[in-house]
C-alpha cells in the first residue's frame, strides 16, 4: 500500500514538472517566410529590406550587394526521442541588389528546398593551417626541452 502511494506521488511530481508548451529557440529573423513576401523584385530597395527585415545576418564575401537573412528554429522532441532537439524551421533568404540599391534577385530556401541542393563532395585541404599547427606544436616541444636543460 505504501509503495503504490509512493509510486503515485513520484509520478505526480515527475509529470507536473514537465512542460506543457513546447520550448522553441529561434535564431535570426522571426517569420522570415512571411516577411520575404513583402519585398518585391525590381521594386524594393535596400532601405525597404532594412525596414522590413532589419540588417542582414551576413553580406557577400566579395559583394556588399548580396545580403543573406537566416531563420532557424529548434524545439525539443517528444518523449520517444528522449527530448533531443530537432530543427523545426531552417529558412534562408538571399537578396541581390544592383549598383543603385534596387532588388534584382530574391531566393528563398526552406527546410525542404535545402534538401534538394547538391553540395560539392570535394574537400579542400588547408596546407597553411597544417604547417602552422605543426610549427606551433614543435615550437612548444622545443620550449619544454629548453626549460628542462636549464
Amino acid at each position: 500500500m505504501k509503495k503504490t502511494i509512493f509510486f503515485l506521488l513520484a509520478n505526480l511530481i515527475f509529470f507536473t514538472g514537465c512542460q506543457r508548451h513546447e520550448v522553441i529557440k529561434t535564431h535570426g529573423i522571426a517569420y522570415l517566410d512571411k516577411r520575404e513576401k513583402l519585398i518585391v523584385v525590381n521594386k524594393s530597395n535596400k532601405n525597404d529590406a532594412i525596414k522590413i527585415l532589419g540588417h542582414p545576418a551576413t553580406k557577400g564575401m566579395t559583394d556588399d550587394n548580396l545580403w543573406i537573412y537566416i531563420e532557424r528554429t529548434k524545439t525539443r522532441g517528444k518523449l520517444l526521442k528522449l527530448g533531443r532537439s530537432y530543427l523545426k524551421k531552417n529558412n534562408v533568404l538571399i537578396l541581390e541588389f544592383n549598383k543603385y540599391g534596387v532588388l534584382n534577385k530574391k531566393e528563398f530556401y526552406d527546410k525542404e528546398n535545402m534538401k534538394k541542393i547538391n553540395f560539392a563532395k570535394a574537400i579542400t585541404e588547408n596546407d597553411v593551417r597544417k604547417e602552422n599547427f605543426i610549427y606551433s606544436f614543435l615550437s612548444s616541444i622545443r620550449q619544454k626541452m629548453e626549460v628542462k636543460k636549464k
